[in-house]
């Protein structure tokens, strides 16, 4: 192999070993634990493809739907798609360190900082949204530093649709876009508004993201009511400091290094001038979370950009130190190695590896007690990971329950779900276990309406029975769910046979909704 091939080779391999290898991770670990609950529900979106949901733009519907039309609902298959979206985002990091004046070492640290990050391994490990809004963001990213720094301006045009697309993912999209914008105007680069091209480019982003704000306005801007429910009653609030030390914690002590010295080079180093406006920018995304009551992940697609950077400022520093004292090369090749050995201790904290009682043990032994971003009691295990027990059990218990009824009243039964997971997991298990159909008023299940459910015969999940009384002249206890390591409110959870309703419950359904 020629000297030529031989430096092609290890650009390639800086570029796509650290991405293979975050694959590699995900598809290995893929099945430990059960569907998640919000995975289920993604699913019963597919199911029903509209321009728009109560709690989300219309496009992880759309791909869960292609991916599952091709590949079936079988977990691993589920499971493979984020973690396609994560090495393609491992990758664009690395391109961005090679944009930004990286050498091999500075877009293989950035590969490994953002794939081995415990926030990139959770968020990775499940079907939604967020897989995808680290990949439009890391692609809008990669198409930025190059337009900062003097590529074709018609390039504003691509990033117009990136931008575009994200929206059509996840709204948060905004804050980048948002950011970006003062970025620009705190860096004094009033030069790029000159184009018109970046005004171009946001005309398409706003185009694309057209059909489902008039799906919004249509069904009464559900979104607005959603988000701000989940501030009132749902979410967590925290501190500004609070949010900060989540930020190092997400991202990992010392992955949190390296994305640090991005952002130090970014607003301080000469040679990165001419991207200074990022650096800006990730004050300016922070501080509108920060009013916005935003969870801490939610500022978790920032950073690649930023781990990018700091790998190339790092690679210039060390060359320098190895330079003076030859000694001081440990530095270089020993922070690779601690990202990566960081990154692989904190993995069982942030993605499913261990098996619960093992996970425990892990937790326990680092004293870590679970956590979650909303107002949940929790079990022996965080939110993320109790929300993937069970669901199985669940609809099992419907099953039983279902057994009790007649012949007739099988026909004309359904399963009423307080929200979107358990609905989602009957409808998951249904064919398999011959249940009923589900209905919910949860988000968008509420605006799937009843259907042909005519309220004679339902199976409650959870409610009173007491409360049920007042609506069924009879109702009896169907089976009763109890899990170990399920949210806490759904173990011991009854399932009742309502029967003969009162009043006309059809009518009552647009009183039953909650968006949260």
């Amino acid at each position: 192999m020629t000297v030529d091939g031989r430096a092609v080779q290890g650009k390639r391999l800086a570029l796509w070993g650290p991405a293979l290898a975050v694959l590699a991770l995900h598809a290995l670990f893929a099945t430990t634990y059960g569907i998640f609950r919000d995975e289920l529900y993604y699913l019963a979106c597919a199911a029903r493809l509209d321009w728009g949901y109560v709690d989300h733009p219309p496009l992880i519907a759309a791909v869960t739907a292609l991916w599952t039309g091709i590949f079936g609902e079988v977990l691993l298959a589920i499971r493979l798609l984020p973690a396609l979206a994560g090495a393609a985002t491992v990758a664009l990091a690395g391109s961005i360190a090679r944009r930004l004046g990286g050498g091999n070492f500075a877009v293989a640290l950035a590969g490994l900082a953002v794939g081995l990050s415990p926030i990139m391994l959770g968020l990775l490990s499940v079907l939604s949204m967020n897989a995808f809004d680290l990949l439009f963001w890391a692609l809008a990213a990669r198409l930025a530093v190059g337009l900062l720094d003097g590529d074709d301006e018609r390039l504003w045009l691509a990033f117009g649709v990136v931008a575009g697309a994200g929206l059509q993912n996840k709204i948060s999209m905004l804050f980048l876009g948002f950011g970006l914008v003062g970025g620009l105007l705190a860096a004094r680069r009033f030069e790029l508004f000159r184009s018109r091209y970046i005004w171009l480019g946001g005309a398409v982003a706003a185009l694309l993201f057209a059909p489902h704000l008039l799906w919004q306005r249509a069904h009464g801007w559900p979104t607005l009511e959603f988000m701000a429910n989940a501030r009132e009653s749902k979410n967590v609030a925290l501190d500004p400091l609070d949010f900060l030390a989540r930020q190092m914690l997400q991202t990992g002590p010392v992955h949190a290094l390296v994305w640090l010295a991005g952002l130090a080079a970014l607003l301080l180093a000469a040679r990165f001038r001419p991207w200074r406006a990022v650096g800006y920018a990730y004050f300016a995304i922070l501080a509108v979370m920060l009013s916005t009551a935003a969870k801490p992940y939610y500022l978790a697609p920032i950073y690649p950009v930023l781990w990018a950077a700091g790998a190339v400022a790092i690679e210039a520093w060390t060359a320098t130190w190895r330079s003076r004292a030859a000694s001081l090369g440990v530095v270089r090749w020993g922070l690779p190695g601690l990202v990566v050995l960081s990154g692989l201790a904190l993995a069982p904290l942030a993605r499913p590896i261990l098996p619960p009682d093992d996970y425990v043990r892990y937790a326990r032994a680092l004293g870590l007690e679970p956590g979650t971003d909303e107002r949940k009691t929790l079990g022996r295990l965080p939110q993320f990971y109790a929300d993937m027990q069970e669901w199985r059990g669940l609809a099992e218990a419907v099953g039983e329950a279902t057994a009790r009824l007649t012949a007739a009243e099988r026909r004309q039964a359904c399963v009423f779900g307080q929200n979107y997971g358990e609905a989602g997991a009957v409808e998951y298990f249904a064919r398999e276990l011959s249940l009923p159909p589900a209905i919910s008023a949860h988000n968008s299940w509420f605006l799937w309406g009843p259907g042909d459910c005519t309220m004679e015969v339902l199976l409650v999940l959870g409610d009173d029975a007491d409360r049920l009384r007042e609506l069924f002249f009879e109702v009896e206890l169907g089976a009763t769910f109890d899990c170990r390591d399920c949210m806490p409110y759904e173990d011991e959870l009854p399932v009742w046979i309502a029967r003969r309703p009162r009043t006309d419950l059809r009518a009552l359904w647009p009183r039953i909704r909650h968006f949260d």
